[in-house]
């Protein structure tokens, strides 16, 4: 398997090098809270991660499924990230598609909810995008929501519907995690 990506990773140049090493390194050198592979042998632009919910928090147990798409030009931009488990979060948007500044383009914002260096810069890799996500179920950004309903019931009624919500979304991801 180490072959044959080096080999397709020849095909598509230089700057598509690291794409294999950081999937090998993660697998020799996993990080507590999630797992990442392939979805498909032959496209190494698309992963699949599976995330842990974070103890002592309202996702602790859960068992989510995400997608991690490349662009062509990694690392010079970030990837795309969306949740496949249903997941109730105020950086989550209805589609699952993830919203934190690590995973925003370079450069300014033009919101100015976000400094330049909190955005995606080269140097980050798959596992500094997982640790942010992480953090991100412990401690959601309720300034910066893509899910402005989540982002309320959590200001307003964290113990109450949105736990409720979370809870149930914590449940199906046990029940759809291995399928």
């Amino acid at each position: 398997m180490e072959l044959l990506l080096k080999n397709i990773w020849t095909l598509h140049g230089a700057a598509l090098e690291e794409y294999p090493d950081a999937l090998l390194e993660l697998n020799k050198n996993p990080v507590e809270g999630f797992s990442a592979g392939l979805i498909d042998d032959n496209d190494l632009y698309r992963w699949e991660v599976l995330i842990i919910g974070p103890p002592d928090t309202l996702y602790e147990g859960g068992v989510f499924k995400a997608h991690l798409t490349f662009p062509k030009d990694y690392p010079l931009r970030p990837p795309k990230m969306k949740f496949i488990t249903e997941i109730w979060h105020p950086n989550v948007d209805k589609n699952g598609d993830v919203c934190i500044s690590i995973l925003h383009e370079p450069g300014e914002d033009k919101y100015g909810y976000e400094k330049p260096e909190e955005r995606w810069l080269p140097i980050h890799t798959v596992e500094t995008i997982m640790i942010s996500v992480i953090s991100m179920l412990a401690d959601p950004n309720g300034d910066s929501p893509a899910n402005v309903d989540a982002a309320k019931e959590w200001r307003e009624d964290r113990n109450g519907e949105f736990k409720r919500k979370v809870a149930r979304c914590v449940r199906k991801s046990q029940e759809t995690a291995f399928e």
